[in-house]
């Protein structure tokens, strides 16, 4: 099969339109992908150049690094639809599942607008259910620009989210990293630390490595 790719390798960044708001301190990446905000940690400033893009907020854990300002983002963007895995829903409201307390804070309170489940799209998003740093985290793939949002399952660098918080589950995470590495991905966008658009891959195969012998 003969892939765009290899005919030539610099169209695959035309094809990843994914704007990053990095994270400040703690607090998580946030990125927009086409019209959805992925993760609603950072401050609603700096989503406000696009605002009037959003239609879609997906969150891809309820720990409160992701939803410390989703209240807030979710009025400036007009009121866009909230979707989190149903095993994470509890958390954009209990203090306990989202850690908010650790933060000196507390939950948003919102009531998401759509339950997702591991197949489910948002757009040309797939969402894969990622267990194991969270009972609901999700990590979202496109197959046709290759392009994974890995919340706090996986970061560049081969390391990966942790396990010893209120819900996590290192076999779980074990098994969800050995699925992404089963996915053809070029850019990795996880929810700390800077991304990667190319060899995307090659970092979540890291990762794997690095729960199997140093987690």
């Amino acid at each position: 099969r003969v892939c765009i790719r290899d005919i030539c390798p610099e169209a695959i960044l035309v094809c990843m339109p994914v704007q990053w708001i990095a994270g400040s301190g703690i607090y998580a990446n946030s990125f927009v992908y086409r019209n959805i905000l992925i993760d609603a940690g950072v401050p609603p400033m700096a989503v406000q150049p696009y605002a009037d893009a959003i239609e879609t907020i997906v969150i891809t854990h309820a720990h409160y690094d992701h939803i410390a300002h989703l209240r807030e983002i979710v009025r400036i963007c007009g009121d866009p639809a909230v979707s989190i895995h149903e095993a994470d829903a509890a958390g954009l409201a209990d203090d306990a599942r989202s850690l908010s307390l650790l933060f000196g804070a507390r939950s948003p309170g919102i009531v998401p607008d759509v339950i997702l489940r591991d197949g489910d799209r948002v757009g040309s998003l797939h969402v894969i259910h990622t267990p194991g740093h969270t009972p609901g985290g999700i990590c979202l793939y496109d197959p046709e620009t290759w392009v994974l949002f890995s919340g706090d399952t996986v970061f560049c660098g081969g390391s990966f989210g942790r396990y010893d918080f209120p819900g996590g589950d290192r076999v779980a995470l074990a098994a969800s990293i050995e699925r992404l590495t089963e996915l053809d991905v070029e850019g990795l966008y996880p929810g700390h630390g800077e991304p990667v658009t190319r060899g995307g891959g090659r970092h979540i195969a890291a990762a794997r490595e690095a729960l199997r012998y140093y987690g």
